[in-house]
């Protein structure tokens, strides 16, 4: 735990309950974690039950607060409201979302048909609209929350090679715009928080070749690679209290890429 001990531990995050989609693997993987090390109480869900299995343990043997896991498929609506009424029976009203989970398979123009438009913008868009939809009620009793949206730089850049996924995470800025006005009476707050290329498993796995790699150090201002940790800290930091002015936007993490 030392390298956690160099960074900021958040008083307003300890016991709060925090539910993030997708994470049981990759960046998700990370704010899972992180949220734990703030004495969070965290329910994530996704549909790798073998990767959130081995995260479960791998917490809980470092002494800290064990998450709890719920298989949701986010591309049902009727699965996400049933998923979030579960976590409210069990913890109570929920204080932080971050709607991480999403899907950035390559694709051309010509490969995307109908239904693979459908897909990609179920998980990529509507999940995250309909996830905010079922904890928006139990915020605004509580006349206080945080919706955290995980966008891209990807529609700023702009990448090439995923059209559709490109065109989701635009969306997603507009979405966060005008939910954080529509809940900002009832001191709701809702931001984005826009990555850009960052080192997860999946992405050394499928596409982090030495020559994509070198690109992407070519066009950073920092020449290193961001790791799924410090987007994770940006994120508590808008969920936790020191964060209770700023709604409405759209912070970018990337390295200077952008």
């Amino acid at each position: 735990m030392e390298e956690e001990s160099r960074f900021a531990t958040y008083p307003s995050l300890r016991g709060r309950v925090v539910v993030i989609t997708g994470g049981a693997s990759g960046i998700g993987e990370a704010f899972v974690r992180a949220f734990a090390e703030q004495r969070s109480q965290v329910a994530f869900l996704d549909i790798q039950d073998e990767a959130a299995r081995l995260l479960i343990e791998e917490l809980t043997a470092a002494g800290l607060p064990a998450p709890t896991y719920f298989r949701c498929d986010l591309t049902n609506v009727d699965s996400i409201q049933s998923t979030l009424e579960s976590i409210a029976a069990q913890f109570g009203a929920i204080d932080t979302l971050v709607n991480n989970a999403g899907n950035d398979t390559r694709h051309t123009i010509e490969e995307a048909t109908s239904d693979f438009w459908d897909r990609m913008m179920a998980i990529n868009l509507k999940s995250q609209f309909f996830m905010a939809r079922a904890v928006i009620p139990a915020m605004q009793k509580a006349q206080r929350g945080s919706i955290i949206n995980m966008s891209s730089i990807s529609f700023m850049i702009p990448s090439t090679g995923l059209p559709v996924y490109v065109t989701a995470k635009a969306a997603i800025v507009g979405m966060t715009r005008t939910l954080a006005r529509e809940l900002g009476p009832h001191n709701v707050r809702v931001n984005a928080v826009m990555p850009g290329a960052i080192e997860t498993e999946r992405q050394k796995r499928l596409w982090l070749t030495e020559e994509y790699r070198a690109e992407i150090l070519a066009r950073q201002s920092l020449k290193r690679m961001i790791a799924p940790e410090e987007v994770a800290r940006l994120v508590l930091f808008l969920a936790s209290d020191d964060s209770s002015a700023m709604t409405g936007q759209n912070y970018v993490i990337d390295g200077g890429f952008v």
